[in-house]
């Protein structure tokens, strides 16, 4: 038989409050939704227009007092997430509660060390909220497919990193001994640094191989790269191929963490397991 979920105890203005910030499917969510965007992308302009010199020669204070505002009122909007959901913890730990937060923390910081809120051009991940008011049916649909794949390809992404960095610690180390100083590979590290730039076919030319059999090695390691680039590429591919065949998910937001997306017909949020 099936449970039915525990009953929501929060204050009505609690629950009010939560359904405008929260839920994108209401009037009034998709209102807030809306106006936050455009405070959002407003105020990102507001710090990069504060380092453009001359800008901010003439415009140094009205830029200030825009930043403050801005900060202020998403100081603001943080507090009441943190006080509308059921467990605050679960939500400032969430990937939008640190964003919310660290969107903040650069204008309090700039108070003790200048030019920290240029930091502030992180809001734009806020902006990933605007798929919320676009409807979710066709946009989250979407972004959760490739956030499942990627979760579900993290460990192969991982064992893949960790052999591309033994491999390019044990070239650049051959190339070290093969060109040495008077070449320009005058440590391992900066070996190092040379083996992963030549092998992302990056190719800054800022050192090159003289010897015969250091070109051979540099040769080599060019040609590695266009097929270590694909690995990453085939395992996503795959992870996604598999994320699509899975159930598509709703626009529902927990009450208690602020996980967003669960099964149309969930009861209880797959995250801290409070009721939907």
């Amino acid at each position: 038989m099936r449970l039915s979920p525990e009953p929501d105890t929060r204050a009505p203005w609690r629950l009010r409050v939560h359904e405008v910030i929260f839920e994108a499917e209401t009037p009034a969510g998709k209102r807030f939704d809306v106006a936050l965007m455009i405070a959002i992308m407003a105020s990102v302009g507001v710090v990069m227009l504060d380092s453009v010199d001359t800008v901010q020669a003439q415009y140094a204070k009205a830029l200030f007092a825009a930043e403050w505002i801005f900060t202020i009122l998403f100081t603001i909007e943080y507090v009441l997430r943190l006080l509308t959901v059921k467990r605050p913890g679960a939500y400032a730990g969430s990937f939008f509660g640190v964003v919310d937060l660290l969107s903040i923390v650069p204008t309090y910081l700039s108070l003790f060390f200048p030019g920290a809120q240029y930091l502030l051009v992180i809001r734009l991940l806020r902006v990933l909220r605007v798929f919320r008011v676009l409807k979710l049916a066709n946009y989250t649909t979407e972004g959760q497919t490739i956030m499942r794949a990627l979760r579900a390809s993290r460990r192969k992404i991982t064992v893949f990193m960790f052999t591309v960095l033994t491999l390019v610690t044990i070239l650049g180390s051959l190339m070290y001994l093969i060109e040495g100083a008077e070449n320009g590979f005058t440590s391992i590290p900066k070996s190092v640094y040379w083996s992963i730039v030549t092998l992302t076919t990056v190719g800054y030319g800022d050192i090159a191989p003289q010897t015969n059999f250091g070109q051979l090695m540099a040769s080599v390691i060019m040609i590695l790269g266009y097929a270590i680039i694909a690995v990453p590429t085939g395992i996503v591919t795959v992870e996604l191929s598999n994320a699509q065949r899975e159930e598509a998910l709703t626009t529902r937001v927990c009450a208690g963490c602020g996980l967003e997306g669960h099964a149309h017909d969930a009861l209880y949020c797959r995250r801290c397991g409070g009721g939907l």
